[in-house]
């Protein structure tokens, strides 16, 4: 019983060495702690400990630059935060050089370390006369290394970067955990049990491969502006295709000789087997659980996680353009060395508030006091402009015309005192807010027409499962051929061009409509006004339930055939008034168009039944 334990926790000790491999090796952020994991890995399918000591010096090509590795990674977090000093930059460099030399110390001499012990299940090198010069040095660059983080962390104003910068700090140790007890365990008397032994080392290194993965997790955040939920998504689905079945296949790997005594296999043909199989399954299963991990993981999104599962990540959810706002946000305020920023968009001829950070209600109460389109107008095309403690900078759509949104920052001074660098980069800021605003409305009319279609393809569908008769089918098409040409596009888009008088309305093909000749009557036997009252009508049939929007994405096309059929506003007032491009509010135009016609065809459906 005591062997088989002990075989369960060896076995145990050699596969998470081997996932804290794939894992720090896979997310490329911890190549020094994949070289010693390696080493261990090998280190514990070998028989004696003239063989162990090549690995136990491969091991220290990891731990010997592990601390200069610390100091370099929180020199470029302070760097990130705009945080800049040459003698960090110097000692970073003397970290390595230190750190080449006491790697050619353990290769060559047994000053650092020298000849130790070894154990079936524990192999290391003892310490030799001034090992703790180098514990020293360890502890010291990964303390300095923490204290950078601890900075960095204080230097972030707003509550996102502070938050994910608590969480690299909570991972931060992972590395030294991972390395320096292989330097203390020469200490172990040799009466120490080895099952204990084992037990703690597991348990040891289950906790790194943890920290590892969380401190890849808040890495993947540093200087990155996409959504949380983007991040979050390509991190575990990678992790659960990659690391995840390359532990299993390593797990199966190592459980060969067992099965092979049970079985009575060649070696070979199991391996072959039980890998192509754990590869296949696992894929399967990830397969199978996606939908159930997106649940969980994006609870709050899955409504719409649900429409855009098959459609290209770069689609926005309501959460998706507020987390990316404020990564923005937290990104401007940062650079700007101040706490408090937002941007809104417009909406119902006025502004809504899309994301803020700080101090909310004083937002809330300067939006309030201003007048922000007279303001806009005021600035003669300016992009940038101060007003009452805030720098504001419009946020203009491709064509540079309309102003899609405003971002606003706290002011520092009264007078906008940025440098040109400055300048540079919160004009890259301010145009990635722009696109997510102007991708965001685009995005719901993608939405709208996905749902439009799905609509049709259900009608479609019923329509192919209802049993059909020659002469039921062969009407059917006639009237749908009459109604549902081309011509009626063309003769509608005709009329909308001389509404309100001329040939194209008075000559319209619409006048022979059964909707038209029915209503002459209630129009003193007039045809055209009897058309221009039925196509008033069917776009009013267009117009949405509640309170007129002009950036609700289900407004648009009512919006536009009402502002341009019945007030007769010009092409460059409307793209404005709905904040569009004009080449995009022709687009638009087109699509009204032919929603019109379809109601128009549906009208005279109904009025020939």
């Amino acid at each position: 019983m005591l062997t088989f334990v002990t075989s369960v926790l060896q076995l145990g000790n050699i596969i998470i060495s081997a996932a804290i491999i794939i894992v720090a090796f896979s997310l490329a952020l911890l190549a020094f702690l994949t070289i010693v994991y390696i080493g261990d890995v090998f280190l514990q399918r070998i028989d004696t400990f003239a063989d162990a000591v090549v690995w136990l010096k491969f091991k220290w090509i990891g731990i010997a630059f592990i601390p200069a590795a610390y100091l370099h990674f929180s020199d470029a977090v302070l760097r990130a935060t705009y945080l800049f000093r040459q003698r960090r930059r110097i000692a970073v460099m003397l970290s390595y050089l230190i750190g080449g030399a006491f790697l050619l110390l353990v290769s060559f001499t047994d000053l650092i370390v020298r000849d130790g012990f070894f154990f079936p299940q524990a192999v290391q090198f003892a310490a030799g006369p001034i090992f703790s010069l180098f514990a020293f040095f360890f502890v010291t660059l990964t303390a300095w290394g923490f204290y950078n983080l601890r900075l960095a962390r204080q230097r972030c104003l707003t509550q996102t970067t502070r938050r994910r910068m608590r969480y690299m700090q909570a991972a931060f140790f992972a590395p030294a955990f991972g390395v320096f007890p292989f330097l203390i365990i020469a200490s172990f008397p040799g009466g120490f049990s080895v099952i204990l032994l084992l037990v703690i080392a597991l348990v040891g290194k289950i906790g790194i491969a943890a920290m590892i993965i969380v401190m890849a997790y808040t890495v993947a955040y540093q200087g990155a502006l996409s959504p949380d939920r983007i991040i979050k998504h390509n991190l575990i689905h990678y992790l659960l295709r990659g690391p995840l079945v390359a532990v299993a296949v390593v797990g199966l790997m190592f459980a060969v000789p067992t099965v092979q005594r049970w079985l009575g296999l060649e070696r070979d043909t199991l391996i072959y087997a039980m890998v192509i199989a754990g590869i296949v399954l696992l894929e399967l299963v990830v397969n199978r659980l996606k939908p159930w991990i997106d649940k969980i993981v994006f609870w709050s999104d899955r409504k719409e996680l649900a429409r855009i599962e098959e459609i290209d990540q770069r689609l926005l959810t309501t959460s998706d353009l507020r987390q990316l706002l404020e990564n923005i946000l937290a990104a401007t305020c940062d650079l700007l060395r101040v706490r408090t920023g937002f941007v809104l968009a417009r909406a119902n001829d006025g502004w809504q508030l899309q994301a803020t950070t700080g101090a909310r209600e004083n937002v809330r109460r300067w939006l309030g006091a201003a007048d922000l389109t007279d303001l806009i107008e005021k600035q003669n095309g300016e992009n940038v402009f101060t007003r009452e403690g805030y720098w504001l900078w419009c946020l203009r759509v491709k064509s540079r015309e309309a102003v899609i949104g405003v971002m606003g920052v706290e002011a520092r001074a009264d007078a906008l005192n940025i440098s040109a660098r400055e300048r540079e980069l919160i004009a890259a800021l301010a145009a990635q807010a722009a696109l997510a605003l102007e991708d965001r409305q685009l995005q719901q009319n993608v939405f709208n027409a996905l749902e439009q279609l799905t609509s049709e393809i259900e009608l479609i569908q019923q329509a192919r499962g209802r049993p059909r008769y020659a002469g039921e089918l062969a009407s059917e098409r006639v009237e749908e051929e009459m109604i549902d040409s081309t011509g009626l596009h063309q003769a509608v888009k005709d009329a909308l061009d001389h509404f309100w008088g001329g040939p194209k309305l008075t000559a319209s093909p619409l006048l022979q409509l059964g909707i038209v000749q029915d209503s002459l009557d209630e129009h003193e036997g007039n045809p055209v006004r009897a058309l221009r009252a039925q196509m008033i009508r069917a776009i009013e049939s267009l117009k949405p339930e509640g309170a007129r929007s002009f950036t609700a994405p289900e407004w648009l096309l009512y919006n536009i055939l009402e502002m341009k059929v019945l007030q007769g506003k010009k092409i460059r007032d409307i793209a404005y008034q709905l904040a569009v491009s004009e080449s995009d509010l022709y687009r638009k135009q087109r699509v009204a168009i032919q929603e019109l016609s379809k109601t128009l065809a549906s009208m005279e459906q109904v009025n020939r039944k």
